[in-house]
């Protein structure tokens, strides 16, 4: 990789840009790898592991080899947006997401809890700056990490997720022939699909079935007991915008998200929302949801009645469209690149 060149000069930890799944960590490290290069010509370095590097393993990769490549590279910051960052290299720039793993580590597979209770305060301690993507988020930080100082950057929406997504596509490649309400969420503890069970077997009586996008994750504990959803697994990451549009409506259960990515990508593509009370996701949605508490029998009443109700289905299309649109990239890139030049 050549040196860069450049008054500024960057690299951008892409290790969880390479791994398959798309979830709010993976595109936050996607969306930046792409378009910090292009706001800054010839500032940043995006740094890629080898994709079998991209879990597991890719640990040992990012504590000895990234530091090692940073360093070659003559960088002033290491920018690192999935919650870890090599301890050897003294000017990383973290994104940390959330506290999940110090806050509910039986969520996580042991050896991942335990790795994160050792490296987050390490990392947190020891980083240039912290940027995280939401108020609740940053409250969660300080309490259990003692950060003081953080620099709250949200997320965005590509456009690609819209009204007009191709959602004819993304149903014939899936094979759903029949209306649906859907969830973009790995199986996980943490995401508690369980909870849209009674609503699954509500709707299913109308014709309507729960489709739920996302696989196991390996750090985490994987969630049972999901009998009567339409699990898609993986969705290829050129199909989510019509999966989405598609939707009669949009449904995440989660304990706790750190912002909520999948609220406003279902807003965009005119795909009206129900979402968990809890954590980020009331601000998140900013008025343009209709919330409930993450159990099963509030999401399936929410449910029934906003798929009943047009006129309240079209409200919530208009309003979550005025939202979204308040959140895209190009801002999150820019508040990130505003950060990393300040040094």
């Amino acid at each position: 990789m050549p040196r860069v060149t450049c008054r500024h000069a960057f690299a951008i930890d892409a290790r969880a840009a390479v791994r398959p799944e798309v979830g709010g960590v993976e595109r936050w490290a996607r969306e930046l790898s792409m378009r910090l290069p292009a706001l800054r010509p010839g500032a940043y370095a995006v740094v890629r592991p080898p994709r079998a590097l991209a879990h597991r393993v890719g640990h040992v990769w990012e504590q000895a080899v990234l530091p090692l490549r940073a360093a070659r590279l003559g960088t002033a910051a290491l920018l690192c947006p999935a919650n870890l960052a090599p301890l050897a290299f003294p000017r990383c720039v973290v994104v940390l997401h959330d506290a999940a793993p110090l806050r509910h580590p039986g969520w996580y597979s042991p050896a991942y809890a335990a790795l994160q209770r050792h490296l987050l305060p390490l990392i947190a301690r020891r980083a240039r700056r912290v940027i995280t993507v939401s108020e609740f988020s940053r409250a969660e930080l300080g309490e259990l990490l003692g950060l003081e100082r953080m620099s709250v950057v949200p997320g965005g929406v590509d456009a690609a997720f819209s009204p007009g997504a191709d959602a004819g596509r993304a149903r014939s490649a899936l094979g759903l022939a029949r209306p649906y309400v859907l969830c973009v969420a790995s199986h996980t503890a943490r995401k508690n699909l369980a909870a849209l069970v009674p609503a699954a077997r509500a709707l299913a009586r109308d014709g309507i079935e729960v489709a739920v996008a996302g696989g196991h994750r390996p750090q985490f504990a994987a969630e049972q007991g999901l009998d009567g959803l339409r699990l898609l697994g993986h969705v290829p990451d050129e199909l989510l915008p019509g999966l989405y549009a598609g939707a009669e409506a949009f449904a995440l259960p989660s304990h706790y998200e750190g912002f909520g990515l999948p609220v406003l990508e279902a807003m965009a593509a005119g795909t009206p929302v129900v979402a968990s009370e809890a954590s980020a996701l009331p601000a998140t949605c900013g008025g343009a949801a209709w919330l409930a508490p993450p159990d099963g029998e509030a999401f399936r009443h929410a449910l029934q009645a906003l798929l009943s109700d047009t006129g309240e289905r079209e409200r919530l299309r208009a309003a979550g469209l005025r939202r979204a649109a308040g959140f895209t990239w190009e801002a999150t890139a820019r508040g990130v690149d505003a950060i990393m030049v300040q040094g």
